[in-house]
């Protein structure tokens, strides 16, 4: 029997660098799409020892819309709420730009040092079709610029891809160790097409 995780696909899949569409009507299907990712994204961190399911874009579900899902309280594993942001857009990025750890649902045990801006403003439609818009900051801009990432078919890797000393496991205690890119990333099939 299949578990909602199972609908998250991984690289190589295409999919996941092609870009998304935008939502004009919301309909049901669109409302279900939603639904799956939220349950997609708590079943795949109920599957994990060491990791925390913050965020998913339709895309990773294998849904070429630009819809994101992002937990309201990543701080708090016991909170299993999400926001939803229908055709979210990042309108300015603001502040410095500083290089932190990030991980991907569809990028299989690979973690990396990305760089992106430590602030950015979002609009959005929420689920009822309301704009609305968000300043967000630190570890929450950085989910934001990820996910939109992911609806125009780039991966937190792309932004990293020459940089050797960036890529990152997951060892068996939770505590992040250095890949050796020559081995493991440069010429790594799954991850480059």
């Amino acid at each position: 029997m299949t578990s909602p995780r199972d609908s998250i696909i991984c690289l190589p899949n295409d999919h996941l660098r092609t870009r998304s569409q935008k939502v004009g009507i919301i309909t049901d299907e669109i409302r279900a799409i939603v639904e799956q990712m939220q349950e997609a994204t708590l079943d795949w961190e109920d599957n994990r020892e060491h990791e925390i399911g913050v965020a998913l874009a339709a895309v990773q579900i294998d849904s070429l819309y630009r819809i994101v899902v992002i937990r309201n309280n990543f701080d708090n594993k016991q909170d299993r709420t999400f926001q939803t942001y229908i055709n979210p857009e990042i309108t300015k990025f603001e502040g410095d730009i500083i290089e932190d750890y990030e991980g991907c649902l569809s990028v299989k045990d690979i973690y990396g040092r990305v760089p992106r801006y430590n602030k950015v403003k979002v609009k959005a439609n929420s689920l009822d079709g309301r704009e609305f818009r968000v300043t967000a900051e630190g570890f929450l801009a950085r989910i934001f610029q990820h996910e939109i990432d992911h609806t125009n078919g780039i991966l937190f890797i792309d932004h990293i891809k020459e940089d050797e000393k960036a890529f990152y496991e997951l060892n068996s205690e939770g505590q992040l160790e250095a890949l050796d890119y020559e081995k493991d990333v440069r010429d790594n099939n799954t991850l480059w097409k």
